[in-house]
């Protein structure tokens, strides 16, 4: 039953000699990558906005209207500053605003489309 300590010494001597054992460990640790930049924001196309707006006017293109579900005026977005459409859109998209027919239509929108809104709603008067 001495084959398995006498195996084990073989082994610790095959490592020992073929140096894998007595390697050096590496003096300075591997650089950290660079941290990924953080990617710009969309910069928004009013042109492209404008055909996408046509599903925005149903509700906030009626002066005076009046949701039924649940009842509330309905705000005007023509004029607004992109950045509040924009960040109101993300909200919404990512819910944290609670509307059931905005979080929808925000859902169906990319960054690159809300960026788009915003720069065409933004000019609107």
């Amino acid at each position: 039953m001495r084959s398995q300590p006498l195996a084990a010494c073989f082994a610790l001597a095959f490592a020992l000699t073929s140096g894998a054992a007595l390697a050096d460990p590496p003096s300075d640790p591997p650089a950290a990558a660079p941290a990924a930049a953080t990617p710009s924001p969309p910069v928004g196309k009013a042109e492209a906005g404008r055909t996408l707006a046509y599903t925005c006017q149903g509700c906030h293109g009626i002066t005076g209207y009046k949701n039924a579900y649940p009842s509330y005026r309905v705000p005007k977005i023509g004029g607004q500053s992109a950045q509040y459409l924009t960040q109101a859109l993300t909200e919404y998209r990512e819910g944290k605003r609670k509307h059931p027919t905005m979080q929808a239509q925000s859902m169906s929108f990319s960054a690159q489309e809300i960026a788009d809104l915003a720069a065409y709603l933004s000019t609107v008067k």
